[in-house]
């Protein structure tokens, strides 16, 4: 990508994210089907950016600012308050559309390593999707998205278990849980430094100035965001955690005000990134098997949410809430797919069907979860009226 190429990408994303706010809708789709459209698969007609190193960096820099924002509401307290249900809630939704998943995975490899990838595709929601829309219909003061952000974190702590299995076909029972120890101990690590180092980063941040505190602060989340990477994690992680630390500060409103454009910024490549991925010349070979897994989300996102709303002690209409935020898939998706594109266990044809799924699977509920977000409160309405 060029300086020219990306000056008029970052135009052209403006201009679809104010059509789109003119409509009360997301830019995430308008992002989406403009990195589609400018790609280089079908069609060519238009192709103007091409997939490389450059675009990789920014869409993880997106990715970062996405959850280091969430892991800013994502308090020490917040967290301890919906612990149960957050395992409740995780518990659920795992049991659900992992196995919903599996379904589709079957239908589409048999009983393969290839339907286990495709099933831990279906089973991850997109964290940067639902924030985004938390944020964009102001949801995140909203009780029951603690719910919603529990399951998201129980989910990519899940997802850490699955990445390095799809890039190398499994490994030994050792392997997995030191993953999984790894995973629980810098989460419990960054808990406690939440704790810790609240009032010592308090008065550093407040001693700074504005320069040095803007470079602290994007050191703190990279730098943990690459020490995860390092563990063998998700960087995703490691930028949550980094907005856990600084949660519990009276610094987290001035981070809030001071990064929150170039979190906007950088969100909006990212999901212009995803499109680039997206290959619509594929919809003959595998769009029984994207319409499969799309019907199936529906009815495991959306019930699994609702039941893990009810169980949780929410009302009805927050329970419908809960599922309409975790129908929309994205980043890990995406990742598990590339991931499994460099197995040498798996075929070239297995491989390819894997990474035309992914783009045009994320595409279509991305769309469709966004649209249920926004409508979500007048779905439950019109599902639970008020009885006098």
């Amino acid at each position: 990508m060029t300086l020219g190429q990306l000056a008029v990408t970052v135009a052209l994303l403006g201009g679809l994210g104010l059509v789109a706010s003119r409509f009360g809708l997301s830019a995430i789709p308008a992002y989406l089907l403009a990195g589609l459209l400018l790609g280089p698969n079908a069609p060519e007609a238009l192709s103007l950016i091409q997939p490389s190193e450059v675009t990789e960096f920014v869409a993880e820099l997106g990715v970062v600012f996405l959850l280091f924002f969430l892991g800013l509401e994502f308090t020490f307290d917040r967290l301890v308050r919906s612990g149960r249900r957050t395992v409740l809630g995780g518990s659920i939704d795992l049991l659900a559309n992992a196995g919903l998943g599996l379904i589709v995975g079957v239908a589409a490899f048999g009983l393969s390593f290839g339907a286990l990838v495709l099933a831990a595709a279906v089973y991850i929601s997109s964290s940067a999707v639902a924030i985004k829309g938390l944020i964009d219909f102001r949801r995140l003061a909203d009780e029951e998205t603690d719910l919603v952000l529990g399951i998201l974190l129980f989910e990519d702590l899940a997802i850490a278990l699955v990445l390095g299995f799809a890039a190398t076909g499994g490994g030994s029972g050792a392997e997995t849980v030191g993953i999984a120890a790894k995973a629980v101990a810098f989460i419990a690590l960054s808990l406690a430094a939440s704790r810790m180092l609240a009032r010592p980063i308090d008065r550093l941040l407040t001693r700074m100035p504005r320069e040095f505190f803007l470079l602290f602060v994007f050191a703190l989340v990279v730098g943990m965001s690459a020490t995860a990477h390092e563990l063998g994690l998700s960087e995703a992680i490691g930028a949550l955690m980094a907005g856990v630390v600084l949660s519990d500060t009276g610094a987290r409103e001035e981070i809030e005000e001071r990064f929150f454009s170039m979190r906007d910024l950088f969100a909006a490549l990212f999901f212009f990134v995803f499109g680039l991925t997206i290959d619509l010349g594929a919809v003959d070979s595998i769009g029984w098997i994207v319409a499969l897994a799309v019907a199936l989300t529906l009815v495991g996102k959306l019930g699994g949410g609702y039941a893990a709303g009810r169980v949780g002690g929410y009302t009805r209409r927050q329970s419908i809430n809960v599922g309409a935020a975790l129908v929309a898939h994205g980043e890990f998706t995406i990742v598990l797919a590339q991931l499994a594109r460099g197995n040498p266990k798996l075929s070239g044809d297995v491989k390819a069907d894997l990474t035309a799924f992914a783009g045009l699977y994320v595409l279509a509920t991305a769309t469709l979860g966004v649209v249920l977000m926004k409508e979500s409160r007048r779905i439950g309405r019109l599902l639970f009226p008020v009885t006098t």
